[in-house]
């Protein structure tokens, strides 16, 4: 059941990109210690029973209050389960994370998703505990397939804030179990910093390539590699959130706007904004009014 929850295909759902399960009663479908491919981004929080699991080389005791990432392209064996497990999962793509994270968000929590060896960290009855509330939020929130304006907002409050409260708690512990990070991983989280301070004035690939002293092909059969994405999929991405804060908290003008980004004509920054959104920017500006004015 676990291996079925953790490599469940995500492009189908409601929300995609992201499931959440909140399992009360654990039945086990295939044979222990069978080994299979983690596809996507997890993590998993116990409540009741134990697991115990190996991720690569390294086992981990899963136990009553443990947090644990299942860190992707790994393969993972469930070796034993004890008692009546109950927990809580979340699974997440690539995309859903670049298209719903703040950008500090992003950059911490990619540094701990895409560690090598991570910690199985026994939480607090705190920590415990809003855990718990945060998975139950956004189990709720996307158990509404609504898909307006404001039910996305509200999506992506509740997954930053899940990413938001995870970071501090990695780092709580980061001292006592330090992450091992290889070069693609490394890289790819370089990159996604320098992106994050300088999306708004450099749009080329050439720019990060050079900042990080790689070819442009190299970054992007790396960041490839480890995301699933293009860097100029990713720089795009990036320039288009930027946008769409600006859009919705100032009262400049497009044109000043399509100026502050670097852009060499209006028609050119629209047309971006367009083949990217599927809409215009004053129309993408006008929905957001429409959606404050509602609240």
């Amino acid at each position: 059941m676990l291996k079925d929850l953790i490599n469940k295909e995500l492009k189908d759902l409601p929300i995609e990109g992201l499931d959440i399960s909140i399992i009360k009663k654990y039945v086990i479908k295939s044979a222990q210690d069978e080994s299979f491919l983690i596809r996507n981004y997890c993590v998993i929080l116990i409540k009741s029973g134990e697991f115990k699991i190996r991720i690569r080389e390294l086992i981990s005791d899963l136990k009553v209050q443990d947090l644990m990432v299942l860190p992707k392209n790994s393969y993972c064996t469930i070796l034993e389960v004890k008692g009546k497990p109950k927990f809580f999962l979340i699974c997440f793509t690539s995309d859903f994370a670049f298209e719903n994270c703040l950008k500090k968000e992003l950059v911490d929590s990619f540094a701990f998703l895409l560690g090598e060896s991570l910690p199985t960290i026994p939480l607090e009855d705190k920590d415990f505990q809003v855990l718990s509330l945060i998975y139950k939020l956004i189990y709720f929130v996307n158990k509404d397939t609504k898909k307006s304006s404001e039910d996305s907002e509200l999506r992506r409050i509740a997954f930053n804030l899940f990413l938001y409260e995870l970071k501090f708690i990695f780092k709580r512990f980061i001292k006592e179990a330090p992450i091992n990070i290889k070069r693609p991983e490394s890289l790819t989280i370089q990159f996604l910093t320098i992106l994050t301070i300088h999306c708004k004035k450099q749009h080329s690939v050439k720019f990060y390539a050079g900042a990080l002293f790689v070819t442009r092909g190299y970054l992007n059969n790396v960041v490839k590699q480890v995301t699933g994405k293009t860097v100029k999929s990713l720089i795009d991405q990036a320039i288009i959130n930027e946008i769409k804060n600006v859009l919705e908290n100032s009262q400049s003008s497009i044109k000043l706007i399509a100026e502050d980004f670097e852009f060499s004509s209006l028609s050119k920054f629209d047309n971006f904004f367009k083949r990217n959104t599927s809409m215009s920017a004053s129309q993408y500006r006008n929905n957001a009014m429409g959606k404050f004015k509602k609240l």
